[in-house]
């Protein structure tokens, strides 16, 4: 019986009653405290006529029928009453206490008869009966609110403990999304926050705890949580890695949700409550370029996309696609190039972009899309770029790297292009690796053309790209996933991070700042050692390292390094307008020759053997680049 009268009362509250229920209600309570501040007035002067009570309750309790059918109090959904709503009351109530003291005073001044005068409303009646009435038709209101919540939310078992960090305006905003909702899965058993200022208020009873209170004692206090869910305005990469930092240590699951512009627009809901992903702790402020001049730069311009629907590639796409020109993404994976098609559909300017299945390395088909559509800005990210892989299949990684690049190059040339942007790698810095050696070759063969030709060519170097296809962040939460181990080449192994958007942005802020032949270089900020990295990565999942997830050391890879060069630093770069775009110091003295060497290197992928002339090519290479030394590779002999 209990539990069908509990469903029942549920029930009540989960429907939003009908509209004049809400109107008679407030009308009752209205006509209620009328009736007792009658009384109670005219009790203490010793003469009540009920007559007059009832004659003076119906004019009051008219005037308030005017009132709300003015304001509409009745219109707000009761059990999310609001400071709005208790101000619409406010002003109900204030409007109606107005109109019965000029009512009040009128009948006072017209009529002089004292028998008449006994209909006179006291003054002092119409204040204590507007106090009662807004007390009343508040407090009904959050009692009905506060029963709702705690039938659907507070008694809830299903509901997700946490603990939520930011005790400002962003987390006051957060409390009520998460605890207040009608359809969430939350509950806020703790609120934590790093200002000093707040620690040791109050926010709806709770009381506001220090971050480095935040650890598995106040876990206990609580009763346990499963989530920290952090609803900060300013959510730099610093703050961010102060506070992951300690929640690291607990079994909690990380959450970030958006800013609070987005929760006062109505925008989010808590479904948008997203896991804190490693780019949200690079250490460093995100690089943002809002250079009009790019746009400008490539309005109404045939704007040609190599490896348009690789990593890279696919987002310049997605950037440039919001510019007015012609854009032609090309890529030899059908099956990629066909998921950005189709991701770009809704794009208004879709019937001016084309996409095209071809390969750089084909001279025949890529001559007939210069000669049909005539691009006058290339941006070239075609290439292969996984070192291992290349290390044991150089002949394709020189056939795309090399060739495809030389080929595109001297094509830009012919038909004169304006620009050409390269897309690089920092692995072409002191190469130990084919992979690497092919993308230094190819610096080099842009970089000729470049000396005799119209064509502005430009290169870009970036270190390791945070979601890449093949990157380690998606490697490694896919064997998070399959429950670990985790594998690493090597315990003190480190890379250059960065963002796929902010590559890209900066890929096309070279192009612009470029005038042909500089190498460009970004200052990715501080290396990250990835053995961190793994740890933080597991912790950011609510596990632990090595009891849920272990690290297994497997060895340096073929041509693999520990330690990437350090492109951005004083000694090797010159400074740009743009401060973390560098030009980086090459010798381009002997390019003349390398280029004689590079075109026999080109003869020899195109007629020679795959595998039986791999040693010569990879030889023909390092004399190309002659600080390419191979580690941890048969090619190591080569060396010698």
């Amino acid at each position: 019986m209990g539990n069908d009268n509990s469903d029942g009362l549920k029930g009540f509250l989960r429907k939003d009653g009908p509209r004049w229920f809400v109107f008679l209600a407030d009308l009752f309570i209205v006509w209620f405290n009328f009736v007792l501040s009658y009384i109670l007035v005219m009790k203490h002067r010793g003469s009540i006529s009920w007559f007059v009570l009832l004659l003076e309750s119906v004019v009051i309790s008219l005037i308030y029928v005017l009132v709300f059918l003015i304001f509409k109090p009745y219109k707000s959904i009761v059990r999310r009453t609001g400071l709005r709503d208790l101000k619409l009351i406010g002003n109900c109530i204030a409007f109606a206490f107005f109109i019965g003291i000029l009512l009040s005073y009128l009948w006072e001044v017209i009529v002089s008869d004292p028998v008449e005068s006994r209909y006179y409303i006291s003054q002092t009646q119409l204040l204590f009966h507007a106090l009662l009435t807004g007390i009343s038709m508040a407090s009904v209101r959050l009692l009905y609110k506060t029963a709702y919540h705690s039938f659907f939310w507070n008694n809830r078992q299903n509901a997700i403990p946490v603990i939520l960090f930011g005790a400002g305006n962003m987390g006051h905003n957060t409390y009520n999304l998460l605890q207040l909702g009608s359809r969430n899965r939350y509950k806020v058993v703790a609120i934590v926050d790093d200002n000093p200022k707040r620690i040791g208020r109050y926010i709806q009873g709770i009381r506001i705890q220090s971050l480095e209170n935040l650890n598995l004692d106040l876990l206990k206090q609580v009763g346990g949580a499963q989530e920290l869910v952090i609803a900060i305005d300013n959510s730099s990469p610093e703050r961010l890695k102060s506070i992951s930092s300690k929640a690291e240590l607990l079994p909690i699951k990380i959450k970030i949700i958006p800013n609070s512009a987005a929760l006062l627009e109505g925008n989010v809901a808590t479904r948008q409550i997203r896991t804190l992903k490693i780019a949200d702790l690079l250490g460093r402020k995100p690089i943002e370029l809002d250079n009009p001049i790019i746009k400008e730069s490539l309005t109404d311009r045939v704007v040609l996309v190599t490896g348009g629907a690789g990593s890279i590639g696919a987002e310049l796409v997605r950037q440039i696609a919001h510019i007015p020109c012609k854009l032609i993404v090309l890529d030899q994976a059908e099956s990629a190039l066909y998921d950005i098609q189709q991701e770009l559909r809704d794009n208004p300017r879709y019937d001016t972009f084309i996409f095209m299945v071809g390969d750089v390395r084909d001279k025949t088909f890529m001559e007939s899309v210069f000669m049909t559509y005539r691009p006058q800005r290339i941006f070239h990210a075609a290439a292969y770029k996984h070192v291992p892989l290349m290390e044991a299949n150089p002949y394709e990684a020189i056939w795309t790297n090399i060739f495809g690049s030389y080929n595109l190059a001297l094509l830009a040339d012919k038909y004169e292009v304006e620009k050409f942007v390269m897309v690089s790698t920092d692995k072409a810095v002191n190469p130990t690796n084919v992979m690497g050696a092919t993308k230094r070759v190819a610096e080099i063969a842009v970089t000729a053309v470049n000396q005799f030709s119209k064509t502005s060519f430009i290169v870009t170097r970036f270190g390791n790209v945070l979601g890449s296809n093949g990157s380690v962040i998606p490697l490694f939460e896919k064997q998070i996933d399959k429950g670990g181990p985790i594998t690493i080449t090597h315990p003190d192994i480190t890379r250059y991070f960065m963002t796929i958007p902010e590559a890209c942005q900066l890929v096309q802020e070279a192009g612009v700042m470029g005038n042909g032949g500089e190498i460009y270089v970004f200052d990715m900020g501080e290396s990250v050692k990835i053995m961190d990295l793994a740890k933080q990565m597991i912790r950011l999942k609510g596990l632990s390292y090595p009891e849920d997830i272990d690290i297994n050391i497997v060895g340096l890879r073929p041509g693999e390094k520990i330690y990437e060069e350090l492109l951005a630093s004083n000694e090797n770069t010159e400074k740009t307008h743009h401060e973390k775009i560098m030009i980086a110091k090459v010798n381009n003295e002997d390019v003349g020759k390398k280029r004689v060497l590079i075109e026999e290197l080109c003869q020899l992928v195109q007629n020679g053997h795959p595998h039986g002339d791999k040693m010569k090519m990879v030889g023909l290479i390092k004399e190309i680049v002659p600080e390419f030394k191979s580690q941890n590779s048969i090619f190591e002999t080569l060396d010698h």
